[in-house]
C-alpha cells in the first residue's frame, strides 16, 4: 500500500479540523465542506501542492 508522509498527514489533520469547526470551504464553489471524504481529499490537495509526499491519484474509473 501507499504510504503517504508525515507532512501530508498534518494536512489532512488540519483540513478535518476546520471542518469540524465549520471553517472549511471548497475551493470552486465556495460552500462549506461538511463530508469528511471531501475534508480528507481538500487536505490531500493541500499536501501536494506544498510538496508532501503523497501518491498519485487513482485513474479514473471507465
Amino acid at each position: 500500500m501507499a504510504k503517504y508522509g508525515p507532512k501530508a498527514a498534518e494536512k489532512v489533520e488540519q483540513a478535518m479540523h476546520e471542518m469540524k469547526r465549520g471553517k472549511l470551504r471548497s475551493g470552486g464553489s465556495g460552500e462549506k465542506v461538511t463530508d469528511p471524504k471531501q475534508a480528507v481529499a481538500i487536505g490531500l490537495s493541500q499536501a501536494r501542492r506544498a510538496g508532501a509526499k503523497v501518491p498519485k491519484r487513482p485513474a479514473a474509473k471507465r
